[in-house]
């Protein structure tokens, strides 16, 4: 298994970059991490002409304060850095949960946030985190630069709203405000493993320990991270008990669209939807009661 030939620059810039990429196109790809990538290369599933490696661009990576409701991750952090950062901790606590269950120490030594989500696995934890915490996505070139928000970044399987002379150079998240709570489960065969279905869900109370906001995001139940907008507007208004989260919990098996595969049919999928749901809504509602 060897990669198709190609050539590769290392990039000292990130104009230089963001040039390379606008002269070659779809020709050329980024490499980060490369964990996603170079197995792909190595199948021949990609072949790109030009290899423009961005690891020597440092600036594009860590994790900032963006004033004081939200937190900027550059797209070259690696996950590793992530799980190690005491910020990412307090100010976004689902990520930091959904970390552990990202494939294996070794990959999250070398895989990157950015590349992750351009790379854009329906199974992949990191877009169902990004798009329940309704983050938004930095793209640059050549012309200028936009940010994106999740819901409008993932188009499909594999598929990104990247332009073919864009890079994902940075990832703003909202931190998690006062009577929050989030919580993230998933079910693999195996610990590192792909999920069969996975749960982010976050709650925010009012006052008086109502529902003012719930967002709930799956990942491996649809041809790319899927928001449970009907599940997730059912419980506004409420307090969250076990009704609520059953009938959420309904809601989310009718919203999605999980392809199944040798080692989960498509009703256990939705089935084990519904139950991860329920249990992430509880945890995340207990988590914002008691203010954390």
């Amino acid at each position: 298994m060897k990669p198709a030939p190609f050539r590769y620059v290392a990039a000292r810039s990130l104009e230089q970059a963001l040039q390379l990429k606008a002269a070659h196109g779809d020709e050329a790809r980024f490499l980060a991490g490369g964990q996603s990538l170079v197995p792909t290369m190595n199948f021949r599933l990609t072949q790109p002409a030009l290899l423009i490696d961005i690891n020597p661009l440092t600036a594009c990576a860590g994790v900032q304060q963006s004033g004081a409701r939200s937190v900027r991750i550059g797209a070259l952090t690696r996950y590793r850095t992530l799980e190690r950062d005491a910020e990412t901790a307090r100010n976004l606590p689902l990520l930091r949960e959904a970390l552990p269950h990202i494939a294996h120490p070794q990959i999250r030594n070398r895989g990157t946030i950015g590349g992750n989500l351009a790379h854009a696995d329906p199974a992949s934890e990191m877009p169902a985190i990004v798009l329940a915490l309704a983050g938004r996505l930095r793209a640059q070139s050549v012309r200028g630069e936009r940010w994106i928000a999740a819901a409008e970044f993932f188009k499909g399987a594999l598929t990104t709203a990247l332009e073919p002379d864009e890079m994902l150079t940075e990832v703003e998240l909202p931190a998690a405000p006062p009577r929050s709570g989030a919580c993230f489960m998933e079910v693999a065969r195996r610990r590192g493993d792909f999920a069969i279905i996975g749960v982010a869900c976050t709650v925010e109370l009012d006052g008086d320990g109502s529902c003012r906001q719930a967002r709930i995001a799956l990942c491996n139940a649809g041809d790319g991270p899927i928001f449970a907008r009907a599940a997730s507007a059912s419980l506004a208004g409420r307090s969250i008990g076990a009704a609520e989260t059953a009938a959420a919990a309904a809601l989310v098996q009718g919203e999605i669209d999980p392809g199944g595969n040798v080692h989960a049919s498509r009703d256990y999928q939705r089935h084990i939807a519904g139950v991860l749901t329920a249990r992430a809504l509880k945890t995340a509602n207990e988590r914002a009661q008691r203010g954390h």
